[in-house]
């Protein structure tokens, strides 16, 4: 983790984990305009890009990793609120999500997409498409704070978006409870994965 740590503090604080120590439905609603920064060691700067698409997993929910189960990976969602939670997914891609709800009890935002800044030529929309643009991996971010700027990858304050610009709808790409309308997203963002139909 040496080669990751920042050597220059951003000029944002991070979320407190009180901001993740709730239902997850509202922070993974209340994600929609923050910000994910993330510390490039080869440039020697952060990098932060808007949070534009969200999707809810709880303890209770088929689809979440730890339904039924607190051991193996699914152990990762009962750690502290604001724990990231990278895992795998089709053998390739790397999805990063933060943990929510008290300790103890599962919950989890996946992060589907970001806006990047201009000019970068980034492709952030798609869980497995940002970790990759933002090379964040299970090996190197798995377990970490993203509410602690030491982590190199956190989570802060953005803009405010109101509820008329957020779309909630179903989640994309499970077969286990499909129609659970768990999934958010910035109205007309160009960067959404997939807009409702």
């Amino acid at each position: 983790m040496d080669d990751l740590r920042p050597t220059l503090l951003p000029d944002c604080p991070p979320l407190a984990p009180t901001f993740f120590e709730r239902d997850t439905l509202t922070v993974a609603r209340e994600l929609l305009g923050c910000r994910l920064l993330r510390f490039q060691p080869e440039l020697g700067r952060w990098l932060g890009c808007v949070i534009v698409e969200t999707e809810a997993y709880t303890a209770n929910d088929p689809a979440c990793h730890a339904y039924n189960r607190k051991t193996g990976r699914a152990a990762m969602l009962y750690e502290h609120p604001g724990t990231a939670y990278v895992y795998l997914i089709y053998g390739m891609y790397d999805c990063l999500n933060v943990v929510t709800e008290p300790q103890g009890t599962a919950g989890a935002v996946l992060f589907r997409a970001l806006e990047p800044p201009e000019g970068l030529g980034l492709r952030t929309n798609g869980p497995g498409r940002l970790t990759k643009a933002l090379k964040i991996t299970r090996q190197a971010y798995n377990g970490l704070p993203l509410t602690a700027v030491e982590s190199g990858l956190y989570l802060s304050a953005g803009m405010q978006v109101a509820d008329h610009q957020v779309v909630q709808t179903t989640r994309i790409g499970i077969t286990k409870a499909a129609d659970y309308p768990w999934r958010f997203y910035v109205k007309d963002n160009p960067w959404v994965s997939v807009k409702a139909k």
